[in-house]
């Protein structure tokens, strides 16, 4: 495999996943004319990922195949046109956004009609038949857009990422690197094609160049899109992870306390043992019923703590007096705070819970 195939498959790889996230989020707000430039961005993208492979191994200035080459263009440009419609839509009141989307609607259509001008003009035959000059204005107009809407897009990209939330702001950095490869890249594209229509001689080592700079360019770009998102989802991930380790962790003083309080449970319904072992549906929900059921089971069991001696361990104290409300022994009414976190926050009280539920266990065995 050489390395313009291995850069098509790690391209190709990291794309289509981003666009169905893309979709998917798209799917959840559908009003958000901002996610909806990026989905359209990924999208092109993703259409002009076939249209290459069927236009052939071209590397520009050569020609490839007339109409995929059109085709892959085309959605090309329409990459980098969704690009700055999705900064300009960020930034700018809706208005004045809409406004100059239209303005650079312009140019994008401009290019496409040079394009497919070429395209129709282009005589029949082979790619290597197809006349020079057809060929360079072909590639001159994409690639004259595409470093300008690039360049345009890696400006846009950094200013706006001076005052976006800090993972939004890090995936644009990320974006604008790959949008400054692709610039420098486009400009060289547009050095070569000139230099091939004059009929010099074309050093390989400089085409190849514009390779490992596109290519990159493209793979960064699809990170720096898809950051925010994923980034989110991973965080998401860390916590409903916390949640299920705590709720497992909180099950030696729940089940304790359910024994003696069923009537308090939140849920009507509760899961069989190996159900309630191997569920991951509803984390978050179990998680905070849990937690509650236990502070309520801690504030019926207070009076009978209050009636015991306050020396020895927590644990054991709660287990002598869930012992004696099983024998409905008479216990004043007033009863005692148990387990006060030091703070005021859920987290503080859920480590005191945890404790707690830990060393009741260590009493149980």
């Amino acid at each position: 495999m050489n390395s313009k195939i291995a850069l098509l498959v790690v391209q190709g790889v990291i794309l289509y996943p981003a666009l169905l996230w893309k979709l998917y989020q798209l799917s959840r707000a559908p009003e958000d004319v901002a996610r909806w430039m990026v989905t359209a961005c990924l999208a092109c993208f993703a259409a002009s990922f076939p249209f290459g492979l069927l236009a052939g191994d071209v590397n520009q200035p050569d020609p490839g195949v007339i109409v995929p080459l059109l085709f892959q263009h085309v959605f090309l440009c329409g990459l980098v046109y969704s690009l700055m419609c999705f900064f300009l839509f960020s930034a700018l009141p809706s208005d004045r956004a809409r406004r100059r989307a239209w303005q650079e609607a312009v140019p994008l259509g401009t290019t496409i009609l040079v394009m497919a001008a070429v395209a129709v003009l282009m005589p029949g035959g082979p790619p290597s038949t197809y006349p020079r000059a057809g060929v360079s204005v072909f590639y001159l107009a994409a690639d004259l857009y595409l470093t300008y809407g690039i360049a345009s897009a890696c400006f846009l990209a950094r200013r706006y990422a001076r005052g976006a939330a800090p993972r939004l702001s890090r995936g644009l950095l990320i974006a604008s690197v790959g949008f400054a490869f692709g610039a420098v890249g486009g400009a060289t594209l547009v050095a070569v094609v000139l230099v091939h229509w004059a009929g010099a001689a074309i050093p390989a080592l400089l085409v190849q160049a514009t390779v490992f700079l596109v290519f990159p360019s493209a793979i960064l770009l699809v990170i720096g899109l898809s950051y925010p998102g994923v980034a989110t989802r991973l965080a998401a991930t860390r916590v409903w992870c916390r949640h299920l380790r705590t709720y497992h962790r909180l099950g030696p003083l729940w089940t304790r306390l359910h024994e003696a309080f069923p009537e308090d449970a939140l849920s009507r319904t509760p899961l069989s043992p190996w159900r309630d072992t191997l569920s991951v549906l509803g984390v978050h929900r179990r998680y905070y019923r849990r937690v509650i059921e236990c502070r309520d089971g801690l504030v019926r069991i207070s009076p009978y703590l209050a009636h015991l001696p306050h020396d020895g361990p927590l644990a054991a104290r709660l287990t002598e007096a869930l012992r004696a409300h099983a024998r409905r022994e008479e216990v004043p009414d007033s009863g005692m705070p148990v387990a006060v976190p030091e703070g005021g926050g859920l987290d503080d009280d859920v480590r005191e819970l945890v404790a707690l539920s830990e060393s009741l266990r260590t009493v149980a065995v």
